[in-house]
């Protein structure tokens, strides 16, 4: 019942990932919160994913078609193949700062094929919804305040640390194919 609570809320966007995966290890420890929060995210995802689609329409699409710039730098992170598409959607997915509804609509809206967004987002996802698993489960008393509390310092860090290498990763993924597109 919790996964499914899970799935709509994370689906919907009503509450963030975090909060629901620190509740899951809360609830249910490590053992039964991180099967429970992983499962979650993943129909959480396929909900945003295929809201996402249908609220898109075609217009993204064609927005993308049109400009050159913007089909080089999607074509470069999700257009060559399944695999370059898995890659970019888990470097999306990994930091833990990454907005998943957002990513949700914006994967969606550009056509992201089915098989490499679920399989990216479930393993781009996996270490911080593990982390905030453990995190719930250390906790005595399941507060804002006490969540802080309960993460350790070099958590903040590593997760600036990965953001910084996505950012760096994706951006030369772009700039390297920009440059490819605007070579004689």
């Amino acid at each position: 019942m919790f996964a499914a609570a899970f799935v709509v809320c994370a689906g919907l966007a009503l509450l963030p990932t975090y909060a629901l995966s620190a509740f899951a290890g809360y609830a249910f420890g490590v053992q039964w919160g991180v099967p429970a929060a992983l499962l979650g995210c993943l129909g959480g995802g396929l909900i945003g994913y295929i809201t996402g689609r249908a609220a898109s329409g075609e217009r993204v699409a064609a927005v993308i078609a049109d400009n050159p710039r913007a089909r080089t730098v999607r074509d470069a992170l999700v257009g060559k193949g399944p695999w370059r598409t898995f890659v970019s959607v888990l470097l999306l997915r990994l930091p833990p700062n990454s907005p998943f509804a957002l990513m949700n609509l914006m994967m969606a809206s550009v056509r992201v094929p089915l098989l490499p967004y679920t399989a990216g987002t479930i393993l781009g996802i996996a270490p911080r919804t593990v982390l905030a698993v453990l995190i719930g489960a250390g906790v005595g008393e399941f507060t804002k305040d006490s969540l802080k509390g309960a993460a350790p310092s070099w958590v903040l860090y590593a997760g600036i640390a990965v953001t910084v290498a996505v950012v760096i990763a994706v951006g030369a993924m772009a700039q390297r194919a920009m440059k490819q597109e605007t070579r004689p």
